[in-house]
């Protein structure tokens, strides 16, 4: 697969902290003691930097990472997994989103998490791996998603489709759990976490048994940003920071759009949660 662009710039980040906030642009210009032309310039992609780090203060965020983003200074890095765990990124409209298949190497059984605007590939995978998936789990319900769920299902007859109870899928027969929910796909085990605030019902998914554990946490977090809540933003945040920051430092992150990262490179670049 490419190289994925990150999926927010520094001015989405901005622009998300701001709505969250519900700081008005003319509120901001004054906290941050720069003009409205300054203020405008950057949120047009201007790299005026110490604009950027005074903005990045008022807005909670740490200056330092997002001066970083607006000059594309790093990228995140994830460690390969030589088997159990793949990636597949398809287009739907303008954006592109993710989804994942894991599996236990030694029984073949299989979970996917979301499905993308297309399986095809994944399908494939499936069938060439002889996989057994016996659960599709929804980490949100937004359309970008679930695109595929009904195909997904028809070529998984075994599978039980699951989603979050905060935000059930519409899909006949589907489950829903509660939070700290366990599964098991043979030796790997798995764990539910409510990490709301994009969505109602935004669930992180847990992994170990894996070569590294792995957090598949939809939208709830991006590589260097995070997904936009115009009402549930700072739930979002202690969402995030209590049940996704508090993994083990060794995590690799799988989010819904953008590159895979770890949590380690979060904490350190990302301008929501860097400190």
């Amino acid at each position: 697969m490419a190289r994925l662009p990150l999926e927010d710039n520094f001015t989405d980040v901005i622009a998300k902290a701001q709505r969250g906030l519900k700081i008005t642009d003319e509120q901001l210009a004054t906290r941050a003691e720069v003009t409205p032309e300054e203020l405008a310039a950057v949120k047009s992609g201007m790299l005026l930097d110490p604009v950027i780090r005074r903005v990045a203060r008022h807005l909670k965020l740490s200056s330092s990472a997002l001066e970083d983003l607006a000059h594309k200074r790093h990228y995140p890095v994830a460690p390969v997994f030589a088997r159990g765990f793949t990636m597949f990124n398809t287009p739907h409209e303008d954006m592109t989103v993710n989804n994942y298949l894991v599996w236990d190497a030694r029984s073949r059984s299989a979970a996917v998490f979301d499905t993308g605007a297309n399986v095809d590939a994944l399908i494939g995978m499936i069938e060439a791996e002889s996989l057994d998936v016996r659960h599709i789990f929804i980490t949100h319900t937004h359309e970008d998603h679930i695109a595929a769920l009904p195909t997904l299902a028809a070529a998984c007859p075994r599978a039980e489709v699951w989603a979050g109870e905060r935000e059930p899928v519409d899909h006949p027969g589907a489950k829903a759990f509660t939070e700290n929910a366990h599964f098991h796909v043979g030796e790997l085990a798995i764990k539910t976490l409510f990490t709301w605030g994009h969505s109602p019902g935004m669930t992180t998914f847990f992994i170990t048994g894996l070569s590294w554990p792995i957090a598949i946490i939809g939208d709830s977090l991006f590589s260097c940003s995070m997904g936009g809540s115009a009402t549930a933003y700072a739930d979002q945040l202690r969402n995030n920071h209590e049940k996704i920051f508090t993994l083990p430092r060794n995590t690799v992150l799988a989010p819904g759009h953008g590159p895979l990262t770890t949590l380690a490179f979060e904490k350190q670049h990302n301008p929501f949660f860097a400190r």
